[in-house]
């Protein structure tokens, strides 16, 4: 199968990161043997990151953002220019091994996958932080903190969704979905509700173990960010996540857990930011109706749709078929 392939890296602030880590990223995408382009989009740098591009990387494509639109909007400018494929979301905070590629253009030729990431390791590549994802509930509420490995024989996995670090995608798929969806911006969850509304239209999204890349940390981001408006968009994007996928039947008891079980406890113990989050979370309603009714059109006009329960029994019965091994 002849592949090209769209690198699209959003960036904000991120000179120092693009200076240590793109030579890295040609390297693998070189050794790939793949044809690729590669699109940046900046979103409202003023480090001079893109002074830096325009100097030492003249063949990138650069899209810059007229004011500062978060993970989503930067993602889906630069999967809307794109024209190859298959589509290589990368962040700047990186660092791909030489062989990433290696292994992971297979998994295009079965028509039902949406795509594949590789395993991301700390800085030093001590600790594995991220593996492929399972789906497990706690009462109403979808859970992600687990990921397994797969067993010895095989070092590929279902993978409930694709970090948005590291993503390689089919572009006419990400396409048909619409991209991110905007709801969540200005980040986090995004990649979850991504990988789960193409699991609801019957497709597969995969983890390649021998695909390694390092995290080096979001270093820009904890910097200039308060960690209490950081928590107050998480806990908010949670929310929004479950209003989207859940069934209508299961969201009064969903919202009743939320408030029983998250927001007055943390409320109780001085936690105030998780208000903020519920009043943002409620404010964002008409938003969230319009999210149900494209997702919903989506899936009636796919004869393979499924429900966020159809994706819980499907991930246990894959589980239960190979001797996957839990990490937390």
């Amino acid at each position: 199968m002849n592949l090209s392939l769209s690198v699209v890296l959003p960036n904000y602030n991120g000179r120092a990161l693009l200076e240590a880590f793109l030579p890295c990223t040609f390297q693998a995408l070189d050794d790939s043997g793949l044809s690729y382009e590669f699109i940046i989009v900046d979103d409202g740098s003023d480090d001079g990151s893109m002074e830096f591009i325009a100097s030492n990387y003249p063949q990138i494509k650069v899209l810059e953002n007229g004011a500062n639109g978060g993970f989503s909007y930067s993602c889906n400018r630069g999967i809307y220019e794109a024209k190859n494929q298959l589509i290589f979301l990368v962040n700047s905070d990186i660092r791909l091994s030489p062989d990433y590629f290696k292994g992971q253009l297979e998994y295009f030729n079965d028509p039902k996958t949406f795509g594949v990431m590789g395993k991301i390791l700390n800085g030093d590549g001590s600790k594995l932080e991220i593996g492929a994802k399972i789906a497990r509930r706690r009462g109403k509420v979808l859970k992600t903190d687990r990921f397994y490995l797969p067993d010895t024989n095989s070092n590929s996995a279902p993978t409930l969704f694709l970090s948005g670090a590291n993503a390689l995608i089919d572009r006419q798929k990400l396409l048909e979905l619409g991209g991110f969806d905007e709801l969540y911006s200005p980040f986090y969850a995004e990649d979850l509700d991504l990988g789960v509304r193409a699991w609801r239209m019957g497709w597969k999204c995969y983890f390649h173990e021998q695909s390694t890349c390092f995290h080096m940390g979001s270093a820009t981001m904890k910097s200039q960010i308060q960690k209490s408006w950081v928590k107050t968009v998480y806990f908010r994007n949670r929310m929004l996540f479950h209003a989207v996928h859940l069934e209508k039947d299961e969201l009064f008891q969903w919202k009743a857990q939320t408030i029983l079980f998250d927001v007055l406890p943390k409320l109780l113990i001085g936690k105030t930011w998780i208000w903020k989050s519920f009043q943002a979370f409620r404010q964002l309603e008409s938003k969230i109706s319009e999210s149900r009714r494209k997702l919903n059109n989506q899936l009636q006009k796919n004869p393979d749709a499924k429900s966020l329960r159809d994706i819980e029994r499907e991930f246990q019965l894959l589980l239960d078929s190979q001797k996957a091994v839990l990490k937390f």
